[in-house]
């Protein structure tokens, strides 16, 4: 297996997202995120593979755009019961069947995980499947909406996120703003809308002055509330 590239330093393109971050762009509780983070990306997978998958930004934890991605799906499989080392075990395959360091980024993986009864399924080829038995029935609609919004390089590994679908112009780009939510094609963070429209501006003005549509006004505003 070629050497794995590992994202565990600030580099433009990558994205830069605390814990606080995950949780909000994911919709996850804060608490989970930060405890799921220490105990198993820089523990339990910096032991299998020699190398962390976070680094140091103003005494805060960080990670890359891809990470925050693989966290979603092993948030998903501990929510069902399925045990860490199941997971850390697939994760190790699946990295060295693709030859990647974030199998649970590809498009390839997320969207062959299929669940028969409790036992999740990666339907790899004919010959390769791998099993994973949870204790609880994991809902797929959760992981293949969250691979509809997510948009996928010429290597399949996903690049974008739009945390309310893609019929809404706020996304994650890591490489727009270190990854932080923006209106797309644009630098303009939603908050920056929302914070003129709680402050009575109309959406007309706003729009004009940033040189935006209504729709992404509004677009903006919905974000900033789904996250509030």
């Amino acid at each position: 297996m070629k050497n794995l590239e590992f994202e565990n330093n600030i580099e433009i393109g990558l994205g830069i997202f605390t814990v606080p971050d995950i949780a909000s762009i994911l919709n996850l509780k804060y608490s989970k995120v930060n405890s799921l983070l220490n105990e198993y990306w820089d523990k339990r997978f910096a032991s299998i593979y020699g190398e962390k998958y976070s680094w140091k930004v103003h005494n805060s934890k960080a990670v890359s755009f891809h990470t925050l991605v693989e966290f979603y799906i092993f948030f998903q499989l501990k929510e069902v019961g399925v045990p860490t080392q199941k997971i850390l075990d697939a994760h190790s395959e699946l990295s060295k069947l693709f030859e990647t360091a974030f199998p649970f980024a590809s498009s390839k993986i997320i969207n062959k995980m299929n669940c028969v009864g409790k036992r999740i399924v990666f339907e790899i080829s004919e010959n390769e499947i791998i099993n994973l038995d949870s204790t609880k029935q994991l809902n797929l609609k959760f992981i293949k909406l969250f691979a509809q919004n997510l948009d996928f390089d010429k290597n399949n590994i996903a690049n974008k996120f739009y945390p309310l679908g893609k019929s809404n112009s706020v996304i994650v780009d890591p490489e727009h703003q270190f990854g932080q939510p923006v209106i797309k094609n644009t630098n303009i963070y939603p908050q920056t809308i929302y914070n003129l429209h709680k402050a009575k501006e109309s959406k007309k003005f706003i729009a004009e002055s940033y040189e935006i549509s209504l729709k992404q006004v509004n677009d903006a505003i919905d974000y900033c509330k789904s996250v509030a």
